[in-house]
């Protein structure tokens, strides 16, 4: 006897129904008060999502507003279901797919550290030059550069710096705004 799940409003029983999962970009407008990140994540992962991204900062110092930028990976469905739930928590102000929207400009900072010495650290610094990343720190064993750009540009840099000796990366998380005019 075959038993079936019938579906719910949970998450876990939405379909797989051909919808392949999307990358998406969420800008989410909060009070800047204590804890709204804990709930934000806390919602995330309570329900299984996962946040491929997060950056937080203050931007309207005068009226108490962070804006929360979260990339996630979901198909149509749990996208929709994410963001229903972001906008019921009281602290939240609105919710922007900036993906949805196709219009926005997303930028990453990341401070690669690569030690050289000899060849390698020409190329490394030829390399880096290619790439616009700025040197912040330099010995004479390793250099610390800071890349700006796209993600992928950042991928790049990291994938070329591998075999000339990189140390460590660190990374911001993606900051991203709609293009135009109009404001959030």
């Amino acid at each position: 006897m075959n038993a079936h799940l019938q579906p719910s409003g949970s998450a876990y029983f939405l379909s797989a129904e051909t919808q392949k999962p999307e990358r998406h970009t969420l800008s989410v407008l909060v009070d800047n008060e204590p804890g709204i990140l804990a709930r934000i994540v806390g919602l995330f992962a309570a329900r299984g999502y996962n946040i491929d991204s997060l950056t937080v900062s203050e931007t309207e110092h005068e009226k108490h507003l962070s804006r929360i930028t979260v990339v996630t990976v979901a198909t149509p469905k749990v996208l929709l279901q994410i963001k229903l739930q972001l906008e019921r928590l009281v602290p939240v102000h609105k919710v922007y797919d900036l993906t949805a929207d196709g219009k926005a400009l997303e930028r990453e900072l990341a401070l690669v550290k690569v030690a050289g010495t000899g060849d390698q650290r020409v190329e490394t610094l030829r390399l880096a030059d290619a790439f616009r990343a700025q040197v912040v720190d330099a010995t004479t064993e390793s250099f610390v550069f800071e890349v700006t750009g796209k993600p992928s540009k950042i991928d790049s840099f990291i994938a070329l710096m591998v075999p000339l000796g990189l140390v460590e990366v660190v990374r911001t998380g993606l900051a991203a705004i709609s293009r135009g005019a109009e404001g959030m």
